[in-house]
């Protein structure tokens, strides 16, 4: 879904030709995992990261368009929403210095993102859900000015035969909602952590990103309002999976997986096939060996950990897993952080001789997502012994250790290791993740959400990890 299209009005044809160069392009791509085609650069790595313009009293700003012009970066483009972008790293080998690396870019560009929207009267914030934002903002005037978004909505709407969506959602609050559009979506804001695969160990990590979800779910929630109401410690899960629901209850558009890769990922890419109809005919002329149609079509199912096909320079074909569950913010320096576990809790889980999928169900691993989602570090999931365990717990007696050892094995600097797991280990030791910072305030200080959003956005640009927050004015 990254690139545009031609056009946002299809007929029969443009599906049943989308579709035939689907199977031809799908084909292809098991040849390509058969006789080991793909590029054998491994362990680069890279992020997107979406934000939110706001004007003075930190309202949704719709001006992604002019803002974009003046920015005049490449790594930064448009997202579904008027007052949304999405800023994008630049690849590095995940080795050596590689966090570092990462911080450095991450920090200039938001400065440069700052500066150029106090140029416009404006401010930039990145954070899971945008806590002052109104129903009445996800409107389809909102919509960005691309022709992919609207053929979005208007394809999603036809599968539902013109149903609304309906949003509900339990949690210490409840919200639920009707909408008539896609636009509740551009509600969540990501920070999607990308990893190139080895085709061969591509089931290892695909299995492994599934598992490390839940831990790494409780211990970067940062999204627990919803337009004032506290909901889950992470709403932005099931806010997105019910926003862009066709009706098709067994294949959700937005969804964990139905299990785990026995083989390679070219398992999802069938799945792609078989069980998710074509959303958006975007045809082009592109050769086979492109990927054009597969990749689109993948790019119209966000499983929370979504594999990839990623063509370089010189035309060759990578693999990537794009880790899906963190929200945007609390901080740069808490994203890299946040990047830092993925790498790392990932690396060891691939490591272990025996694969760590034969010791816990899926459907253990998928409980184990929702409940993090819903409670953060409260959250009691059942872990490798099969005993239920909270999951700050699990994280402080086994993931973060885990992880500090798979980013040594990663080859990554001592000093990164200790720097951003020590942050890792702090917040979760502490409790406040961003989202217990951002209701602790809250009932610190009786705040709304405009008087917490101020705060939340003044500790952002300081650039303190969300740990040592002050949770009083």
């Amino acid at each position: 879904m990254g690139q545009e299209i031609k056009s946002s009005h299809f007929d029969k044809h443009d599906f049943s030709r989308f579709t035939l160069r689907l199977h031809e392009e799908t084909s292809l791509l098991a040849e390509y995992f058969s006789k080991g085609k793909f590029c054998n650069e491994l362990n680069k790595c890279g992020f997107e990261i979406e934000a939110c313009l706001v004007d003075h009293e930190l309202n949704p700003a719709p001006d992604n368009s002019e803002y974009i012009k003046h920015l005049n970066n490449p790594l930064v483009v448009p997202e579904l929403a008027l007052f949304n972008v999405e800023l994008n790293s630049s690849p590095q080998y995940l080795r050596g210095a590689a966090l570092e690396i990462l911080n450095r870019e991450l920090n200039a560009n938001l400065h440069h993102c700052r500066e150029v929207a106090a140029g416009m009267n404006r401010e930039f914030i990145m954070v899971g859900i945008l806590p002052t934002l109104r129903l009445s903002d996800l409107s389809t005037a909102n919509i960005s000015d691309m022709r992919r978004y609207h053929a979005l909505n208007d394809e999603v709407l036809k599968l539902r035969n013109g149903r609304p969506m309906y949003l509900n959602i339990q949690g210490k609050d409840s919200f639920t909602a009707a909408k008539y559009d896609v636009m509740l979506e551009a509600a969540t804001t990501s920070f999607q952590v990308h990893l190139q695969i080895d085709a061969g160990q591509s089931a290892r990590y695909y299995n492994a990103s599934l598992i490390a979800s839940a831990p790494i779910v409780a211990a970067c929630a940062n999204s627990p309002y919803l337009f004032g109401k506290q909901l889950w410690q992470e709403t932005r899960i099931p806010l997105f999976e019910q926003s862009v629901e066709v009706g098709q209850e067994d294949k959700r558009r937005v969804t964990f997986g139905s299990g785990y890769v026995n083989g390679t990922i070219m398992e999802c890419f069938e799945e792609n096939l078989d069980s998710y109809p074509v959303l958006i005919p975007a045809n082009t002329e592109d050769e086979l060996d492109r990927f054009s149609h597969v990749r689109f079509h993948n790019g119209t199912i966000w499983r929370w950990n979504r594999p990839l096909i990623g063509i370089d320079e010189d035309g060759s074909v990578h693999l990537r897993i794009e880790h899906r569950v963190i929200p945007a913010g609390p901080s740069a320096i808490d994203s890299i952080a946040n990047a830092a576990l993925y790498y790392g809790y990932t690396a060891y889980l691939v490591n272990r001789p025996e694969p760590p999928e034969h010791s816990l169900d899926f459907n253990v691993v998928r409980d184990n997502f929702y409940k993090c989602a819903q409670l953060g570090l409260d959250a009691e999931v059942t872990w490798f012994d099969s005993n239920n365990v909270k999951a700050r717990d699990m994280l402080l007696e086994n993931v973060i250790p885990a992880a500090r050892e798979g980013l040594l094995e990663l080859g990554i600097d001592e000093s990164s290791v200790k720097k951003y797991m020590d942050i890792i280990q702090e917040r979760v030791s502490s409790g406040q993740t961003g989202a217990v910072w951002q209701t602790t305030f809250v009932r610190n200080n009786a705040a709304g959400m405009p008087m917490m959003c101020h705060a939340y956005l003044e500790n952002q640009v300081r650039g303190l990890p969300v740990h040592e927050w002050n949770v009083k004015c």
